[in-house]
């Protein structure tokens, strides 16, 4: 009677596990939760960046009708003082042809020297009325223009700061759309065996089917997973400003509880820590950009117990994403 293939395997499984001392699999615990930790905070780190930069765009929108509005204001005013100021010529000639006319019949009745002499002074003091509206006019025409002269100071660094953002983001774009190309280019052997790599929110994203790294509920990388690792290694190395997150992922089928793996979790981790060491052995690789993850069966590209759902779920996912120091820099300027 031949043994079924399974009680080998868990066999096995059990005698890796017990060798395995108890301080290795907390340590691999404490790794999982400051993996997830870290991964929490950058998640809010790109939610606080998107905010602060559609604040930014907001407040921008409202200097540029704010500006629009001060030099509809500023015309207004600048056409009301030149028509001020041809009623106040107007309201002068008056007055010199009422002194003329005063002069003209200084002989005449005392009635009519009175009305005249009220009549120029209403219109006397009607001038200094306008000389005053005049004097205030300018005044205030003085203080927008300065206050426009100000906001579109600030406007334009506003515009500069704007303008210096949407360059990195676009440097960073480029930055990813090379990236892709070069990873895509250095995996292109491995196309059609689980592989597949794409662009997603600024990031390039290496998928890796379990077909090409793990047999069922392993988490030794087989040596066809462990070349693809290793040309990707290559081109990770030569770019030191990119920022890896690798990510386990399992179907939702449940593991069969050990001394090293209790669950998904627990096999999704160790997953992703195989593929780090992979990456690390023989390069210049700064273990410091690496972040180790585990989701377990919780984030499935298909749901469902379909054969096939399962089969693309049960992936692992290498996260690269661009430095955004400088990107952080102007946002926290603003």
């Amino acid at each position: 009677m031949r043994i079924p293939k399974v009680i080998f395997v868990l066999a096995a499984i059990l005698m890796v596990a017990s060798c395995v001392p108890a301080k290795h699999f907390q340590e691999m615990r404490d790794e999982k939760i400051q993996s997830e930790q870290e991964r929490d905070s950058l998640l809010i780190e790109n939610k606080r960046m998107d905010v602060a930069l559609t604040e930014l765009r907001a407040r921008m929108s409202v200097m540029e009708n704010e500006h629009e509005q001060l030099v509809k204001d500023s015309t207004d005013r600048a056409m009301l003082l030149r028509n001020t100021r041809a009623e106040l010529d107007r309201t002068r000639r008056q007055l010199n042809e009422l002194q003329e006319t005063q002069d003209a019949v200084l002989e005449g009745t005392a009635r009519e020297t009175t009305r005249l002499l009220q009549q120029l002074q209403t219109t006397q003091e009607d001038l200094m009325i306008r000389e005053d509206i005049l004097k205030e006019m300018e005044k205030d025409l003085e203080e927008k223009q300065k206050v426009l002269s100000e906001l579109s100071a600030d406007l334009d660094k506003r515009n500069e700061r704007l303008m210096e953002l949407e360059a990195i983001l676009a440097r960073q774009d480029s930055v990813v759309n090379a990236l892709h190309k070069t990873i895509a280019n250095a995996l292109r052997g491995f196309e059609g065996q689980g592989l597949s790599v794409y662009e997603k929110n600024g990031k390039v994203y290496v998928s890796l089917e379990e077909q090409l790294l793990f047999q069922t509920g392993s988490t030794v990388v087989d040596p066809n997973g462990v070349r693809a690792l290793k040309d990707l290694a290559k081109v990770l190395e030569k770019n030191p400003d990119i920022s890896i997150m690798i990510e386990g992922h399992t179907d939702n089928v449940p593991v069969i509880p050990g001394p090293r793996m209790r669950d998904n979790w627990d096999l999704s981790v160790l997953r992703a820590t195989s593929i780090v060491r992979i990456l690390l052995d023989g390069t210049n690789i700064d273990p410091v950009r690496i972040i180790a993850a585990g989701r377990g069966e919780h984030m499935p590209l298909e749901e469902g117990d379909a054969a096939e759902a399962r089969r693309k779920n049960r992936r692992t996912e290498i996260i690269l994403t661009p430095q955004l120091d400088e990107l952080f820099r102007i946002i926290e300027a603003n």
